[in-house]
């Protein structure tokens, strides 16, 4: 290249630059005008983790939920209740007055905020306020007693995580509403056991006790301060500063000091009211009658002050003899009358779900398996996959289960995954069968195929599964 060239295009890329420095200069103006008094957004770093206490329920642990939920909900439609889902967010007072203005899970637990409409409202800790308030709000106190309800989801308390133990748990709950007899004290028990039992938990322990009516529990409570205000030098001090709160409370402690302290002070069973005597009496013979594995701990509380008489705990046994907690309840008699209503006995109970997949995945017990899909529907080509999608809605609608892989080209890859699932037909569509409006129906398990007409694949589709049918039963008895 000539120097004079050189120079001319070193000139013009000069040029070009200059240009372009005083554009930019220009816009730089520009922005700074329009951004006069606006503060700029900063960018946060995200956290890519759950919040404490929180967590995600992956894929390869969804069988276990699934069996479970299933079990729960299949227990549930055998004894009669009918679900109802409350909202995850209440008033505050529906929980703080039932469970105790003074409590642990009150002052502590709660998750509580304020709503733009300036309303005191909380993350539901509990389903059984909720539930109460419902049956109440929708009159059916009105319909014929007893009313079985139940319900699943999620609960908040913000509690120190540990395992089986979240800040968010899943919950499901059994409750009935109108009727005293204890005979559904019994009949709770018995549905919590059949749930395990259902579930592979076969080593379970129910510990009951009674804590009579509200005035004879008023009249126990009396007695309790006046025991732990003697001993108030042996408790440790987050005791003693409940003594005259909730003396109760202190049966849940877990140290070897206080429950030496708890072995040695009157037992709620021996003070119980003539008919919560009788109530417990009754049942403790239902239990019998029921062959239910069940003791008497005269130290359970449960924790709540909306519970009245009997009340109960749901524990499984591990090889090393640790018992590990999957839910409790009792009786709340006296629930709907606080909350305005009239006098309505009624019972429940719940299952933590966290807990119950928990002691599955120890015991390593049977887990959901999803429903077999008996037929398989393979296609090559976009003319096929678009007549593909009417065979497949056509297939469905007929109650037959069917898999597919739209997104799979390869018609090899596609029929090596029929194999893998075990189908006993599948259903081939290529560009041929998408013009001509049939479809290729291949018996899975004697190897013949036929082509057929579109609007007669689902009868061809069932011919060849009762064949299938067949050859399955001759080759059973063959291998034996």
């Amino acid at each position: 290249m000539s120097q004079k060239k050189t120079a001319k295009k070193t000139t013009t890329t000069q040029k070009s630059g200059s240009i372009k420095k005083k554009v930019a200069k220009k816009m730089s103006k520009v922005i700074e005008k329009k951004l006069v008094g606006k503060k700029l957004p900063t960018r946060e770093m995200i956290s890519l983790q759950s919040v404490r206490g929180m967590r995600d329920i992956l894929p390869g642990e969804q069988s276990y939920w699934q069996q479970a939920r299933k079990v729960l909900e299949l227990e549930a439609e055998e004894y009669g209740f009918g679900r109802i889902d409350v909202p995850v967010i209440e008033f505050e007072n529906l929980y703080r007055q039932p469970i105790g203005p003074d409590s642990e899970m009150v002052e502590k637990e709660f998750y509580t905020f304020k709503t733009r409409g300036r309303d005191d409202v909380v993350l539901r800790p509990d389903f059984t306020p909720a539930v109460a308030r419902a049956y109440l709000q929708h009159g059916m106190n009105m319909f014929t007693q007893p009313i079985k309800l139940f319900s699943t989801g999620s609960s908040y308390r913000y509690d120190r995580p540990a395992e089986g133990r979240y800040r968010e748990f899943q919950q499901a709950n059994y409750d009935i509403f109108g009727e005293h007899d204890p005979v559904l004290d019994a009949q709770v028990i018995q549905i919590a056991y059949r749930v395990l039992q259902k579930l592979g938990i076969n080593d379970i322990q129910f510990q009951v006790n009674s804590i009579g009516t509200r005035e004879s529990r008023e009249q126990y409570n009396d007695l309790l301060k006046s025991y732990f205000l003697s001993k108030k030098s042996k408790l440790p001090s987050k005791y003693r500063d409940i003594i005259e709160t909730d003396p109760m409370r202190i049966f849940d402690a877990t140290d070897d000091k206080t429950m030496q302290v708890c072995a040695g002070a009157p037992q709620a069973i021996d003070h119980l009211d003539k008919e919560s005597r009788e109530h417990f009496k009754n049942l403790l013979e239902y239990l019998d009658e029921l062959d239910l594995p069940y003791m008497i701990n005269p130290l359970l509380t449960r924790g709540m002050e909306y519970y009245t008489q009997t009340i109960f705990e749901i524990y499984a046994t591990d090889e090393k003899g640790m018992k590990h907690a999957l839910g409790g309840g009792g009786r709340y008699d006296d629930l709907i009358e606080s909350f305005g209503g009239e006098p309505t006995p009624a019972i429940g109970f719940g299952f933590g779900i966290d807990r119950l997949v928990l002691e599955m995945k120890r015991l390593k017990t049977k887990s959901y398996q999803p429903p077999r899909a008996r037929v398989y529907l393979a296609q090559l080509g976009d003319l096929a996959k678009k007549k593909s999608l009417r065979i497949f809605s056509d297939i469905e609608n007929a109650g037959i289960l069917v898999a597919e892989s739209f997104g799979r080209g390869n018609l090899k890859e596609q029929m090596e995954q029929a194999q893998k699932m075990g189908v006993e037909v599948t259903l081939i569509v290529g560009q041929k069968e998408a013009l001509d409006g049939t479809v290729i129906v291949k018996n899975m398990h004697t190897g013949t195929q036929e082509t057929v007409a579109r609007e007669k694949v689902i009868d061809a589709v069932k011919n060849a599964m009762k064949q299938s049918v067949v050859v399955k039963k001759v080759r059973h008895k063959q291998k034996k």
